[in-house]
This record gives C-alpha cells, structure tokens and sequence, in this order.
C-alpha cells in the first residue's frame, strides 16, 4: 500500500506551514534522510528530510501551498510493485494523520525562499546524482520564467537582497531567463542602485487590492497592498490575544543612571583584543539582559507564567531579546542568563540575532523563555511600553541613555539617565512585585559590581 508523506510539525506549537518548495518530482527514488521539501513556518524556512524510502508516486499539495495542516498528506511514496493507481483517490484530499503515515523529518535551516511548481516527469527510478542533476536543471530553466507578477532569483540573491534593502524588481537578472543571481545583486549593492523603500516590501509581495478596503477613502491606485507573510499574520494573531482578549497589561516606570554601568563597560572593552577569536566589545544592552536574569533570580514572583490551573514559578532565568527583522520580529532566548558572563551574554546575542534576520534560527532558540526584553534606545526612543509576550509574565522596554539634568545631595548635575518600562500580566505580576523587580534592576545596573557576586 503507497506510504503518504504527512506535513511535518517543525516546532511543538506548530499547526501550519507553508510548502515552499519540493526538491523531488514525482519518479524520483528517495532513501530515508534525503533532503525532499523545505517548510516555511512564520518564523523560519526548513529543510525536510524523507524517513522512509521509495518512489514518489503522486505529490497531491504543489509547492507554494500557504496553510497546509500539519499531518495531512503531502506525497506518496511506492514500494516495490506499486504503481500511482495504487494511491487510494480519498486520502489524497484529506487533512489528517492516517495511520501508517510516514511524517517527514525537519533538517537544518535554511534561508532558501524559493518557490516552485514542481513539473511531472515519467514514471521511474533516479540515482541520488540524477536527481541532483534534474533539481539543478529544474531551477534553471523553471525557477527563472517570471509568471503571475514574480520576481524570480536565487535564494543566494533574494537573501542578499534582503540584507541590504535591494528592490529585486530594479535589477536586470543576468542568468538563465533573465534571473536575478549573486552578482546582479552585488553589482546593485556596489553601485547604491536598487535601494527598496521599507514601507514598499518586497516587489514579489505586492497583493491585489484588498476586497475590505473602501475605494471611496483609498482608491485603488493611491497605495500599494503588501500580502501579509505567515510571521505577520502571527504576530498580528498572538498580539491582538495577549494585548484585547487574555492578557490584562499594566505599565511600570523607573529612571536609572548608567554612570558606573557605563564605566564598568568602557574598563571591560578595554582589555578585548583588538581583533581575533577573543575579541569583544559589550554593549549596554548585553548589561541590561544580566541584570534582568539576576533581578529576576532576587524576585523569583517575577519570574512566572500564568496556566488555567497554576502558576508556573521558573527556575532560571531566560530572557527573550527581541530581534526586528523583515516582516516582524523575533525573540532569540538567552537560555539560563543568570549563569553566563557577560561576555558570553553577548556573543550569543549576536550569533542570534544574525541568524535570526537571515531565518536560520532553530524553534528551541526561539520558543518558550520566561520573560523579555525591548531595547529601542539605538532608535532615539526615550520611553516606550511593550505588549506581554506570552507566556512570559512580563516584558520590559529598554529607552536611550541620554543626558538629563536630575538633583544629587540638593544639587541639578548632569548625569547619563535610562527610563525602562515593564509591563506586566497582572494575573501573575502583580504591581508591588513588579516594583520590586525593578528595584532589583536598578540596583544591579547602578551597581554593577553586584552582578559579579
């Protein structure tokens, strides 16, 4: 009986994902740990491992697909002596886990955004360097037409693209079909031409207008419709539940001079190497996140998860530091920030966050955490209250250091002063909790030698 292929569930909260690109068509043989399909999440692109082996006999949801449930058929593999007529015609337009289904395992991440409809090719067995041989010509001669207002390019050129603001749509590609390859892209860069404006988006998500939209306020030629991508759809889901529907918010402000901090951090840097493997250089920001985790260890009520049943009171603290990348934002989390140095703090922050902006954060370094924070003091941003991200208690908003003039021992001096905002989930920070949290706070960051106890 043909095995079905099940949507693969990339993380424990996954519930769909869009099937961005298959690498087989049907006729090809796979043995258990090829490389089949990637899987966009909202979050991530992955990669997708085969774990049993056979021919594709039919693949019944086209890459491109948005919403693919996770365990409903995708594809199925033949045995030995079977043939597509073998393929029951019901199960291929359900939703669902049939028993007996072969779930695809998720890989490692990948930036590849490519999207294709995979061509049907006659019935028969492929070697490993075949396939190989009929991807690459796929991509080549497929993946490089321009149909239904796309753009297409190499996932090499759109990452690129991505990475430094280029309008795909500007360039002239250069390969195969006209497609947009590397050195389009950095011939682009290198000549400043192609710069995309932020509020446009990618050309290729450019949407029709959208049916709700009153054409007596906007007409249809006054702006251009940016199709909502997965992770903004989520994002636009989980706040809406967290800000109106589940989470009752309640804002807390304290000012903090970062005089000693900033000394302590300018003594630090002083003795990284100027270059090399040891080199280092700390920013405020990775002080901010050891004083939290240490803070949130001397007030352990702050450091809580509300449940239907209980409250979760954690262990350690792990703090999500939120990361803008395209089309949203991520919290990689610091696992355990209580235990680090501050050196190591911030290598792990900036490993994340690169990898974060090119997608290629895995879900446990993302997924989960016990509290968070968001620094916009690099933006000029003074002041600012974040929305709770769930199922943290509590997140707190970091604002620019700037100089103001504040009264010491009866007397205005200057000092370089912070405000922060944390706003919590009153059903388990309560307000004399949250002002006790940051107590702790301020006292670790205006003492920064404690954190070192």
């Amino acid at each position: 009986m043909p095995t079905p292929i099940l949507m693969p569930a990339l993380s424990p909260t996954m519930e769909e994902g869009t099937l961005a690109r298959w690498n087989v068509k049907e006729g090809d043989r796979v043995a258990s740990g090829d490389v089949i399909a990637e899987i966009e999440t909202d979050k991530a692109t992955m990669e997708v491992e085969a774990v049993d082996e056979g021919v594709v006999g039919r693949i019944i949801v086209a890459a491109g697909t948005e919403n693919v449930k996770v365990n409903q058929p995708i594809a199925f593999l033949l045995d030995e002596g079977e043939s597509a007529a073998d393929i029951d015609p019901s199960s291929t337009a359900g939703a669902g886990g049939a028993n007996g289904g072969s779930s695809a395992a998720p890989m490692a991440e990948t930036s590849k955004q490519a999207k294709s409809t995979p061509e049907t090719s006659k019935p028969g067995q492929a070697s490993s360097a075949e396939v190989k041989s009929d991807l690459k010509s796929d991509l080549k001669s497929d993946r490089s037409k321009v149909s239904d207002g796309r753009i297409f390019a190499s996932p090499l050129a759109k990452r690129i693209a991505r990475n430094e603001a280029i309008d795909l749509s500007r360039l002239k590609g250069s390969g195969p079909h006209g497609r947009v390859v590397k050195r389009d892209v950095e011939t682009a860069v290198k000549g400043g031409a192609g710069k995309a404006g932020i509020e446009a988006g990618p050309a290729s998500a450019i949407a029709p207008a959208p049916a709700s939209v009153d054409a007596r306020l906007y007409p249809p030629d006054s702006y251009d419709a940016v199709k909502l991508d997965g992770m903004r759809k989520v994002i636009a889901k989980r706040l809406n539940q967290s800000f109106n529907q589940e989470v009752p918010h309640f804002p807390l402000n304290i000012d903090i001079e970062l005089t000693k901090l900033l000394e302590t951090r300018a003594a630090i840097n002083a003795t990284s190497p100027k270059d090399g493997d040891g080199a280092f250089k700390l920013s405020v920001n990775d002080f901010v996140i050891k004083a939290s985790a240490m803070a949130l260890k001397a007030v352990p009520k702050a450091n809580a998860s509300y449940t239907d049943e209980a409250i979760l009171l954690h262990r350690h603290a792990d703090i999500g530091v939120a990361v803008a990348i395209e089309g949203g934002l991520i919290t990689p989390i610091v696992w355990k920030a209580e235990t680090k140095g501050l050196k190591q703090i911030s290598a792990e922050i900036k490993d994340m966050a690169g990898r974060a902006r090119s997608r290629k954060l895995k879900p446990e370094e993302y997924q989960g955490g016990t509290f968070s924070v968001s620094n916009l003091g690099m933006f000029g941003i003074t002041s600012f209250a974040s929305i709770v991200n769930q199922p943290h208690g509590a997140i707190m908003s970091v604002g620019a250091g700037e100089e103001r003039v504040v009264v010491r021992n009866g007397e205005m001096v200057i000092r370089t002063m912070m405000t922060v905002t944390l706003t919590c989930d009153h059903r388990v920070v309560d307000g004399a909790v949250g002002a006790e949290f940051l107590a702790a706070f301020k006292r670790f960051c205006e003492e920064p030698a404690a954190m070192l106890l």
